[in-house]
């Protein structure tokens, strides 16, 4: 059913910007971690850094082969519908904030940077702005899914005469 296409397609936005708002989420609670479990060539211990979702267009319903509908339908199976899907999480490469603080445990010993501590690269501001474009997408295919219902309700009231 053609009609369904358009739901499916905002269902599958309304899951990725689930996915997104968790990761907002994770960055926000770790904006003060400084040990991440990861350990630098020299021994230091790494923060938190900064995840992000890659988005990709997940490609519409198309007449083609058999082995290509095929292959398809068994991508289908796994995420219904055209619309986006997540391609992956990724670390933010940016450099980490600097703190001078030489009681921290985690301060850097020795070296030039001696008695700095490693802050997240998490910027409040930016996972803000984030999280509100994320609640807005959100909103937004959600009012689609709406409309596609009232477009499916009314058409099945023209059906009854």
């Amino acid at each position: 059913m053609k009609f369904l296409s358009s739901m499916d397609t905002s269902a599958s936005a309304l899951t990725a910007q689930r996915l997104r708002m968790d990761i907002i989420a994770n960055n926000l609670a770790n904006v003060n971690t400084t040990r991440s479990g990861n350990v630098d060539a020299e021994g230091n211990v790494l923060p938190y850094r900064r995840q992000t979702a890659l988005f990709a267009a997940r490609p519409a319903h198309e007449a083609a082969s058999f082995a290509t509908t095929l292959t398809k339908a068994e991508e289908r199976l796994t995420a219904p519908g055209a619309g986006v899907r997540v391609v992956g999480i990724v670390e933010d490469q940016k450099p980490f904030k600097m703190v001078y603080d030489p009681d921290h445990p985690d301060a850097i010993r020795e070296g030039p940077e001696a008695g700095y501590v490693r802050m997240p690269n998490v910027n409040t501001v930016t996972e803000m702005v984030d999280m509100i474009s994320a609640t807005r997408a959100y909103e937004a295919n959600i009012t689609a899914i709406n409309s596609a219902k009232t477009l499916a309700m009314k058409a099945l009231e023209i059906g009854r005469g």
